[in-house]
């Protein structure tokens, strides 16, 4: 077995998992809610798609130098970006793959039912309105992704440096024995 192999299956295992969570969630929503709430989550799941693609791509671009200056003055999760960064082959598979895919299988299947409610709803062709919501979808995506990578290539420190921010308030805080 390969070096990268491992993470090959907890790719896998992360997607899997994930998704199943997500789209759960966003099937039982989508059964026992107004069409409004419907649209509304599927551009938060949309949203959510792109900010995790500017994230993988700042962690790709972002260099792992300043970082270092940074640690040294123990800045507030400087550790965790330059952890981010020496990771970033996976950081970047996990956002813009798995997260992003993810968003945008389950943006597409709202998208269906967002369609077949609308269609019943103006007695209109599924199949028009089905291909309309599909292509607004896909818009918002390509489009927001585009622009959120020029922003991320942009200003790619900061995006990391404010990443590994909110990481390390997560991180368990050591107490001192005295």
């Amino acid at each position: 077995m390969k070096k990268n192999d491992p993470w090959i299956i907890k790719a896998f295992l992360f997607t899997f998992f994930i998704t199943l969570i997500v789209s759960g969630i966003s099937n039982f929503i989508s059964n026992n809610c107004h069409i409004i709430l419907l649209v509304f989550i599927t551009i938060l799941i949309i949203a959510v798609g792109i900010i995790f693609d500017i994230i993988g791509t700042s962690v790709l671009t972002a260099k792992e130098a300043s970082f270092h200056a940074m640690a040294s003055s123990k800045v507030k999760g400087s550790k965790e970006s330059i952890k981010l960064i020496k990771n970033s082959s996976n950081i970047a598979n996990f956002c813009n793959d798995i997260i992003g895919d993810i968003c945008g299988i389950v943006s597409g299947s709202m998208g269906a039912i967002i369609a077949i409610y609308l269609a019943d709803f103006f007695k209109a062709n599924i199949t028009i309105v089905a291909v309309i919501i599909s292509a607004t979808i896909s818009s918002l995506t390509v489009g927001g992704k585009a622009i959120g990578k020029k922003y991320a290539v942009k200003n790619s420190a900061s995006i990391v440096a404010l990443v590994g921010k909110l990481l390390s308030s997560f991180k368990r805080k050591k107490h001192r024995k005295n």
